[in-house]
């Protein structure tokens, strides 16, 4: 079972203020001594130390030159910067609407070869049509109280950038719980279509669509929370509060088991449509 996203951020944090922590105690300095060199209160220095306040490459130049370690300031530096970016809270990933959210990752999905997404939730954004999208986004711009709402413009951005499923050099392999295809978002003209997309979608030569059966007898791996994984290299996991980028390589194998134990799961072709199928007569 791969570890919690969240927390594999929070232990990237604490490896840096270890380290820190270390660096102060080898030079024999007290936290307030610390502080005093740096020129900052020695509670902030308690902060850092104890991963609750994250460091600016500032914080961390001063730091080593305080402790004669000036060496160290460049790789702890590069340590701070990868924990903070796996984190990333979506009050600031939206603060510049939903559109612009959608359009941050054209081209690192065109630069993508192999896409791999696991949903339990919904309909995985590749696969999304218009009015599931708008439906989606609607919802999520109420949920976060964002000031504007660009949900019409975002799900026309997203079904934009998913052409790239139909660009040549990409693999999409795509794994979705059955309960997502029951789940109502929009209307029911709205539903029937983003199903009727599925279908189609699951003919094209470049994707591997899989349903993981709710009447599955002795499951490997119980539902999860939604991830993609990017050529082997990038794992993105979307958690209610932030998404998580998940990067050191043995977090990225776990992610991958556990993909592998999913796809073992799932049904495809003619089974898969007759879920799908069942999901469409469902809607009537």
């Amino acid at each position: 079972m791969p570890p919690s996203p969240s927390s594999s951020a929070q232990a990237a944090r604490e490896a840096v203020a270890v380290r820190l922590r270390d660096l102060r105690k080898g030079a024999g300095l007290t936290i307030t001594d610390l502080a005093t060199r740096c020129g900052w209160h020695h509670a902030k220095t308690s902060r850092i130390e104890n991963a609750r306040t994250a460091p600016s490459p500032n914080d961390i130049r001063l730091w080593c030159d305080a402790c004669g370690a000036e060496d160290e300031a460049v790789g702890l530096i590069g340590l701070s910067l990868h924990a903070e970016s796996m984190y990333s809270e979506w009050r600031h990933q939206v603060r510049d609407g939903l559109k612009q959210l959608q359009n941050r990752s054209v081209r690192f999905f065109r630069q993508t070869t192999l896409f791999r997404v696991y949903s339990s939730t919904l309909v995985p954004g590749l696969l999304q049509t218009e009015g599931y999208a708008t439906g989606v986004l609607r919802k999520a711009a109420e949920f976060r109280d964002l000031p504007f709402d660009d949900s019409v413009e975002a799900a026309q951005a997203r079904v934009e950038r998913s052409r790239v499923i139909h660009e040549p050099g990409h693999r999409f392999v795509l794994l979705m719980e059955e309960a997502v295809l029951h789940y109502r978002v929009g209307d029911g003209d709205a539903m029937a279509g983003q199903l009727g997309s599925i279908l189609t979608a699951g003919s094209l030569p470049s994707v591997s669509l899989g349903i993981i059966p709710q009447a599955i007898h002795d499951r490997v791996l119980g539902p999860r929370e939604t991830f993609h994984i990017y050529d082997d290299k990038l794992v993105s996991v979307e958690l209610v509060s932030a998404r998580v980028r998940v990067k050191q390589p043995s977090e990225v194998s776990l992610y991958l088991k556990a993909f592998e134990q999913l796809r073992g799961m799932a049904v495809y072709g003619a089974e898969a449509r007759t879920l799908i199928q069942k999901a469409l007569e469902a809607l009537n």
